[in-house]
Order: C-alpha cells, then structure tokens, then sequence
C-alpha cells in the first residue's frame, strides 16, 4: 500500500529511522511520498529516498514556513526541482489554523509554486487546513495537474470541488477517532475512487496511539478504519487508493 503523506525527514525519526521504514515494510508499505516543507531540508530527504528506492520525494515550501523563507528561496526551489525531478510539488497550500499567519505572504508563495507545477507539469501536495474555499480559489486561477488535498476536512460541496480540479482526497489517522464526525462521513460516503491513504507521519496518528509519534507503519490499521466505516474489504479499500495514488502522482 502507498503512504503518500509522511514526513520521514522529521527530527522525530532521526534516533531510529531505519527501523521506521523497515516496521513500515513489513506492515505491508511499500512506497512513501516524503513531502518536504522547506529548503532547508530538501537534502535529507533527497537522502532518504536515494537510501530508500521504494520512497519518493516532493518539493515544496509550506505554508507554515514561508516567514522564515525569502523570494530567492522560490529560484532555489525551481533549481532543485528541474534537477531532482521529483514526482510533486508540495507540500505547499495555506494554513488559516495558526494565530498571526501572515495569509498574504502564504498565498504568493502559494501561487508562485503552483506556477512552477504548471510550468513542469507536476501534480501538488496541497495543505489546506482551515483554507479550503481559500486554496480552491487559487487553483480556479492557476490550473494545475491535480494532485492530492491532503489530509481534507472539508465539506461534501468542497470535496466535489477538489474532484471537478483532479484531486484526490488524503485520509488518515484523524478518520480514526470517534469525535471526527465530518470526517468519518466524509471517508464513507465519498466516491472510492476520491481517496488515498496516508499517515502525516510522526503527526495526526491514530486514536490508538494516544498522541504518541505516528510512523507508516499505522497505514494498515488506519486503512482497516476507513474501509469499516465504507462497510467494504480492506484490501479493496487499499486496492482502490493505491490505484488514485498513482492516477495523480504516476507509478513509482
């Protein structure tokens, strides 16, 4: 199955990052997206996956991150992807959910990549948390592969929007908790073919995890949830989003 969210070059993996991915590989993982987040460390995980074929990486500046980026930032971003060639960009979007995001400075860096998606004819990673109408504007404008709207908690209407666009929808371990009603209904009812699976890996884990680190390793069990909640097979389930995974992203 395809985790196709999980930040394996976080600070939390570094202690035991090579028994993460071997967990995940025995679980039955056998490829990961790594959405990068910021110049800074698109060197880890260009490592990562040169360590790790069955892993892939995306390039992107994050919403949250573009306060500490600078305009120079989006030529070495355009340098890097022409040269790694990745299979994304992203993780990139807007952020309402902080207090004091500076929303104008994410939108221009937003739009300036989804130009450079447009340009390379990439799919995106997009965050879209509490700016989904927000993000769909954008995308109106600047039309774009698709790709996926990670980790979506959005409305039935919204959703629809996403798949009008090309994307598909990322759940994971917020479909878990029993609290997450939008979302749960949102993971049964939507069309089979909206969805892929991920983990936002070491964050969002799963109601068992009692906060704790998420790791891909999880992916099976929260794909067990999703399929529950859908009243179908897991292996269906994990059939169908491996399939819209690679419609959006390619077969790597």
């Amino acid at each position: 199955m395809i985790d196709t969210h999980c930040h394996l070059d976080a600070a939390e993996f570094d202690a035991d990052r090579g028994a993460v991915l071997a967990a995940a590989q025995a679980a039955g993982v056998s490829r990961i997206v790594v959405p990068g987040v910021a110049l800074g460390a698109f060197a880890r995980q260009q490592q990562i996956v040169a360590d790790n074929p069955w892993c892939a990486a995306a390039y992107g500046i994050h919403p949250l991150y573009v306060d500490a980026a600078d305009d120079a930032d989006l030529e070495r971003l355009r340098r890097w992807v022409e040269a790694e060639q990745p299979l994304a960009i992203g993780e990139i979007g807007l952020d309402g959910f902080v207090p004091g995001s500076d929303i104008d400075r994410q939108t221009r860096f937003f739009v300036s990549q989804l130009k450079l998606a447009r340009a390379l004819d990439l799919p995106v990673i997009l965050h879209v948390r509490r700016a989904v109408d927000a993000v769909l504007r954008e995308l109106r404008r600047m039309r774009v592969r698709g790709g996926i709207a990670h980790a979506f908690n959005g409305s039935p209407q919204q959703a629809a929007e996403f798949l009008k666009l090309g994307f598909k929808l990322g759940f994971g371990g917020a479909a878990t908790y029993r609290g997450s009603t939008r979302i749960r209904a949102l993971a049964a009812a939507l069309p089979v073919d909206a969805i892929v699976l991920e983990t936002d890996a070491p964050d969002i884990p799963p109601a068992w995890l009692n906060r704790g680190r998420n790791a891909p390793a999880e992916l099976p069990r929260i794909a067990g949830e999703i399929a529950a909640l859908r009243q179908m097979p897991v292996a269906a389930l994990i059939a169908e989003a491996d399939k819209n995974a690679q419609a959006v992203l390619g077969v790597f």
